[in-house]
């Protein structure tokens, strides 16, 4: 069996929400003796989960870092959200991580969950094993679990234990690489029995399957089952390590995080299987002594906080290194982390995760290297498919309120505010509702900025259908010089996407040259909001004829004789409603593609196509067209339909005319006083 590994070895805790990694954390914590107690979720005792937000909504809202020793070497453990709306805040510490437990629900009606999961560590490369929890639950066929999770994953899984069942319980498991079987105990090592009788001719098909998969990458191991001769147990278990390491399989184990079943033989696999760090460091295209920041975080009592993963050498506080821009950086005070608590270092070895307090100028995905940074992995940033606009309640909280969004979208990559300048609003983007409410919740606990929010006003147009010819004319006069302008335009429609084009037809000086681009703004102002309260698109104006006042007539007088002319001319040409439509690609599991078709066409949206979603098998690819009035709540829909599965990606396509009773509410709508 292995000695001491060289530095803190690195487990992430990924896969779908509701599968139990934050329970499965505190299992390891407690087993290893980092707990005095094991902490719960549901009871809100946990040490992971442990912002009120996380607490209120009884699952990960942010990743959790935590730390235990066991039998002589060290591990740290990066807690993953697995709920869409929060995954993103643990790819980066994913992408560090020596391993990754995959952990999944024992109903194979839910395996469908892992498969996103499983498809982004096949991408990075990601070396891991899937770890079946609540078995204590289990009322299915672990068998069927796994073939239902074989397509998913490129690689062979390999079942490492079998289960012993008394009636429907799960009471234990035949470890097949050991021989051996064991009894599960609550709160206690697992007994160990001889194997049972009625098992022991299905643990010798399931030990020479797992030995043919090793096979396949070890020609000695393969020429040895050839011969019918019987490998050694060091043989099998180093082939365990160095194919699980390789990604070449996916090791399956299970048990109960919560009922404790099966931990402390996890953590031995982990011991042996885990990959040590510079296998991650190659990975990585990491050399020499560095250290990867993979989150930043405002919401402590120290301020911002950088949490980082250390390879190849130690790392001390004082210490100057270059950060992936090549600017100097020097080191603050150093952290270890046990979800909220922190403890100062001296020192931070190879593989630690640490908190560095005071690294300005550093943000999530960047290196801190002696020598040349390493590059960034390639992580792809989630979708920010729902939008919110928000106001301060007190004008007085507006710098504050950017002050705090800078600070939130820095510590949280999925998330963007902007300021759109056509509706003259602040808006909020994120990957869905879920994931916006407690951004807002954090807001206003952390920050003290309360905001009113409510959903983006819609882009709707207006254009015209009619070509009309209109004289603008301004005169006034009050004593002394008075203002005079008139002009005379013809407004005619363009094609859909034609823009604005303005054209000066004046013959014979009758507006001077001076004053001509004059008349072009005010025609502009009125385009801002035309007839129907809308931004007007999609017309050419001429300027064709007009008079001018030797004293009186001035830039702003024929400005406003355009805004006049063109005011009125709008009116006359049929204005008509345009509405923005865009482009919609789903993707959907197979068996939930028809319900989603459903939605589409519910929302008033038009099917382009569908077609098997390229390399993943039971899936599919929806395009269509829908109005963006149309996408609110659409994302849930999709999620409730799919079990949280299917995703989408919009972006405009095209000005759509409305008409009828739509267009009258709209138009109603924008009207009316407010």
């Amino acid at each position: 069996m292995p000695g001491r590994a060289a530095g803190t070895r690195t487990i992430a805790l990924v896969g779908p929400g509701g599968a139990g990694k934050t329970s499965l954390a505190e299992a390891l914590l407690f087993a290893s003796g980092a707990a005095a107690r094991q902490g719960s979720v549901a009871d809100k005792s946990s040490v992971g989960d442990a912002s009120p937000e996380a607490r209120a909504r009884g699952g990960s809202t942010e990743l959790n870092l935590m730390n235990f020793d066991y039998m002589g070497d060290r591990y740290a453990l990066i807690d993953a959200p697995g709920s869409v709306g929060f995954a993103a805040d643990g790819a980066l510490g994913m992408a560090a991580a020596d391993l990754a437990l995959v952990v999944v629900d024992p109903d194979p009606d839910r395996a469908l969950l892992a498969e996103p999961t499983l498809r982004r560590l096949e991408e990075l490369g990601i070396p891991h094993m899937i770890f079946v929890n609540k078995i204590d639950q289990a009322r299915g066929s672990i068998q069927a679990l796994l073939e239902s999770l074989q397509p998913m994953s490129k690689s062979p899984l390999v079942a490492r234990w079998i289960p012993i069942r008394e009636g429907e319980a799960v009471t234990g498991f035949v470890d097949i690489a050991l021989e051996r079987a064991y009894y599960y105990r609550k709160g206690q090592e697992s007994e160990q029995r001889e194997i049972p009788a009625d098992l022991a001719d299905r643990e010798a098909i399931e030990r020479n399957q797992m030995l043919e998969k090793l096979a396949d990458h070890d020609d000695a191991l393969l020429e040895q089952l050839l011969m019918d001769e019987v490998p050694d147990r060091e043989t099998v278990f180093t082939d365990l390590a160095k194919e699980t390491g390789a990604g070449q399989i996916v090791p399956v184990l299970f048990g109960s995080a919560t009922g404790t079943q099966g931990i402390r033989r996890l953590m031995k696999a982990l011991r042996h299987e885990a990959p040590a760090p510079d296998v991650a460091a190659a990975r990585l295209g990491a050399s020499g002594a560095c250290a990867f920041v993979f989150k930043v975080s405002h919401g402590g009592a120290m301020g911002r906080v950088s949490f980082a993963r250390i390879f190849g050498g130690s790392l001390k506080e004082g210490q100057e290194l270059k950060s992936s821009a090549g600017e100097a950086v020097r080191i603050g005070t150093l952290f270890g982390v046990q979800g909220e608590k922190t403890a100062k270092l001296a020192e931070a070895s190879a593989g630690d995760v640490v908190a560095i307090a005071k690294l300005e100028g550093v943000g999530a995905g960047e290196w801190l290297a002696s020598g040349k940074a390493p590059p960034t992995p390639e992580i792809a940033q989630p979708v920010r498919n729902y939008a919110l606009a928000i106001a301060t309640r007190d004008r007085k909280d507006d710098v504050r309120l950017s002050t705090a969004l800078h600070k939130l979208t820095e510590e949280d990559r999925a998330l963007i505010w902007e300021q759109d300048e056509t509706m003259h609003e602040t808006r909020l983007r994120g990957v869905n509702d879920e994931h916006l409410k407690v951004t807002l919740e954090r807001l206003k606990r952390r920050y003290g900025v309360p905001v009113d929010s409510r959903q983006p006003s819609v882009g709707y147009k207006e254009s015209i259908r009619k070509t009309v010819t209109q004289r603008g004319r301004h005169k006034k006069q009050s004593g002394g010089h008075g203002q005079f302008g008139d002009c005379v335009i013809e407004v005619k429609p363009l094609a859909r996407g034609g823009g604005f084009k303005f054209e000066d037809k004046i013959t014979g000086g009758v507006i001077p040259k001076q004053w001509i681009p004059a008349v072009e703004a005010g025609v502009r102002d009125a385009m801002v909001k035309g007839p129907l309260g809308f931004p007007v698109v999609d017309v050419a104006v001429l300027l064709i004829d007009g008079s001018y006042h030797t004293v009186d007539s001035s830039e702003i007088a024929f400005r406003t004789a355009g805004r006049i002319g063109m005011a009125e001319a709008l009116a006359a040409a049929a204005p008509h409603l345009l509405e923005p439509v865009q482009k919609v690609t789903i993707t959907v599991p197979s068996n939930a593609a028809s319900k989603a078709t459903s939605a589409v066409a519910s929302r008033r949206g038009q099917m382009l196509g569908m077609a098997p979603r390229e390399g993943w098998s039971r899936w599919d690819r929806i395009e269509a067209l829908v109005p963006e009035a149309e996408m609110q709540g659409f994302d849930a829909e999709l999620r409730s339909l799919s079990q949280g599965l299917a995703t989408y990606e919009a972006e405009f396509d095209h000005l759509a005319e409305l008409n009828g009773t739509l267009a009258d509410k709209v138009v109603q709508k924008e009207l009316e006083p407010a």
